[in-house]
């Protein structure tokens, strides 16, 4: 087991996707095609930034009806590595600014693609800083919410 894999600070979704890395990579770099599979549905995503580099930032909106759109996540992106690696803080904002809010808590998200044969490994690894947040967030329905947005995603891809 990696090190810095903490299960009771952690959760984590794996799936396989019967499709290239870089078309994963492709869904996920193009906001466009990102909104079409980021929240579950019947929300719908808005990318209002999405820079992919360290220090960039991450925003995005939601919306139940296609008409208001409230925020979604306020994040910055810590690493990216072309087709096999994207980590995200909601702690820090683009241009690594301190978040004074974060919704429902502070977590940094770790986005890992590996060739597997006949396709790739998605591996959504979603960091907490204490028992309690990683509670709060499996009980608000990590491996169902993140389960679908993967599905969703291999569903677009595939």
């Amino acid at each position: 087991m990696n090190k810095h894999v903490k299960p009771d600070l952690d959760l984590t979704l794996t799936r396989f996707i019967k499709a290239p890395r870089a078309k994963i990579w492709n869904a996920f770099a193009d906001p466009r095609a990102f909104e079409q599979w980021w929240l579950p549905a019947p929300y719908l995503c808005r990318v209002i930034e999405m820079d992919l580099k360290p220090g960039g930032a991450f925003v995005t909106e939601m919306s139940q009806d296609g008409k208001t759109f409230t925020p979604h996540i306020n994040a910055c992106f810590l690493d990216i590595e072309r087709e096999k690696k994207i980590i995200f803080t909601n702690a820090l904002l683009g241009g690594w600014r301190p978040a004074e809010h974060y919704y429902p808590t502070a977590i940094t998200a770790i986005i890992t693609l590996s060739d597997q044969d006949g396709g790739t490994e998605y591996a959504a690894h979603v960091m907490h800083k204490d028992a309690k947040d990683r509670g709060q967030h499996n009980d608000m329905g990590f491996l169902e919410g993140w389960g679908t947005v993967a599905a969703q995603l291999a569903k677009m891809v595939e």
